[in-house]
């Protein structure tokens, strides 16, 4: 039962003073061209109980101030009541305040924290500290009972990150070391050193929202039968042309429905399930039942950055989930800041990793003989939505007026282009001894 809050500012007679706003996670720098923009958060709970609510108008809407955003023309808010998003609205700046329309909303139904399962966190990381320890505190911070975080140091050459996890002084952070270049080495790592039976996986380039567990376990709490459940990952900075061109290339940062998806009841409105890989989440948050993902084999070690196939280990495993019988939860309320690419080349090198991975793991798809009857059958049944899906991805190729240059042109082009070299370097990562294999250790 939600009910709509509207704020009544007939009486107001101050002046309301502007809600100072944080940006969602640290800035790198200052604003590289014109169509940069700001990003943070207001949680419209803490204004709604005032009288009047700082910063409010009689239009509904809220005057604030976003921190360090000298040099940004616009501002990309996301609204939430608590722990629970809203929606992102986008505005602009004029003279270091911006008008946000907060009324109307409907009031959310806030999550449970009765019987809130422990639960163990994996931040897989090579040899970039400096992120690192951005993403370490925000864990820090999150608010839940009880949880545990193992960094795993993957393939080290330096003791960076060993300095950072001991910087902290905190007994629910402790390290491994795997040294085994690959991310999903590392990740199996992760989920064989866990003590607790859900296991959340997040990056070393991501601040954390504090209610970012308790998003996790509302997912699980849906149905018994889900076994992952995947977050929302927003762009936390918009300052440069390549991030702004990598926030409009995805999926998975800015929807505020939650969902369940499952064999069992295939989602009507995406004709290619379980193909259509790309609603349901990424690697930068997501969470697992660990005794399902060990009974699977955990993560294809031939698969993931790190190696020549560089991703496509976190679709893999939210194919197999859903293939095996199990449901998989998307849940906005479980929110990761992603910094994405900055820089030109750092895009072009990730593009070309997003097209290897998706070729890799397609080529996994169609030598799996149950899991390539089941493309054929909705081959069969959806060739026209095929057709579609396939412009559509090709349609990356051609971004919007505004981050239409030639880099970002021709992201999308080395994307697209990359695919046809997955089946090689997958192949060339099972010659080398990377296999899908059953984890054999078990918890000491």
């Amino acid at each position: 039962m939600t009910t709509d809050y509207v704020h009544d500012a007939a009486e107001d007679t101050a002046e309301p003073a502007p809600v100072p706003l944080s940006p969602a996670m640290p800035l790198e720098g200052a604003p590289e061209w014109a169509g940069a923009t700001w990003v943070g958060t207001l949680d419209v709970a803490e204004i709604a109980d005032g009288d009047p609510a700082p910063g409010s108008a009689p239009d509904g809407s809220v005057t604030c101030v976003p921190l360090d955003a000298a040099g940004y023309q616009r501002a990309r808010v996301l609204l939430r009541h608590g722990s629970v998003p809203i929606r992102f609205v986008d505005a602009p700046i004029d003279d270091g305040l911006v008008r946000v329309p907060v009324a109307p909303y409907a009031l959310p139904q806030l999550p449970s924290r009765a019987s809130l399962p422990p639960v163990s966190v994996v931040v897989c990381t090579h040899e970039r500290p400096g992120m690192l320890a951005d993403a370490l505190q925000s864990l820090q911070r999150l608010d839940y009972p009880d949880y545990e975080v193992v960094v795993v140091d993957n393939a080290p050459r330096t003791d960076g990150t060993r300095r950072v996890v001991g910087s902290l002084d905190d007994p629910r952070f402790r390290i491994v070391t795997e040294p085994v270049a690959g991310l999903s080495n590392a990740r199996n790592a992760g989920l064989l050193a866990t003590a607790h039976d859900l296991v959340a996986f997040t990056d070393d380039d991501v601040v954390a929202d504090t209610g970012w567990l308790l998003g996790l376990a509302q997912g699980f709490a849906r149905s018994p039968e889900i076994a992952c459940v995947c977050g929302m990952v927003p762009s936390g900075e918009l300052r440069t042309r390549s991030q702004v061109y990598f926030d409009w290339r995805v999926s998975w940062a800015d929807s505020t429905r939650a969902r369940v998806f499952s064999l069992a009841e295939p989602p009507s409105d995406l004709p290619l399930f379980p193909f259509q890989i790309g609603v349901y989440g990424t690697g930068a948050n997501f969470a697992v039942r660990r005794d399902i993902a060990l009974s699977l084999g955990g993560f294809d070690e031939a698969l993931g950055a790190g190696t020549r196939t560089r991703g496509g280990e976190d679709i893999d495993m939210f194919f197999r989930i859903l293939t095996a019988g199990h449901a998989l939860a998307n849940e906005p309320d479980s929110i990761i800041w992603h910094r994405h690419r900055s820089t030109d080349d750092d895009l072009l090198e990730q593009s070309r990793g997003y097209g290897v991975g998706l070729g890799a793991w397609l080529t996994k798809v169609v030598t799996d003989r149950r899991h390539l009857a089941l493309a054929l059958r909705v081959l069969r049944r959806r060739s026209r939505a095929v057709a579609r899906a396939g412009v559509a991805y090709g349609a990356i190729t051609r971004p919007p007026e505004g981050i239409a240059d030639g880099v970002a042109a021709q992201a999308g082009r080395r994307e697209v282009m990359s695919v046809v070299g997955g089946p090689v370097a997958l192949v060339r990562e099972r010659l080398r001894g990377r296999r899908a294999r059953p984890l054999a250790k078990a918890r000491s």
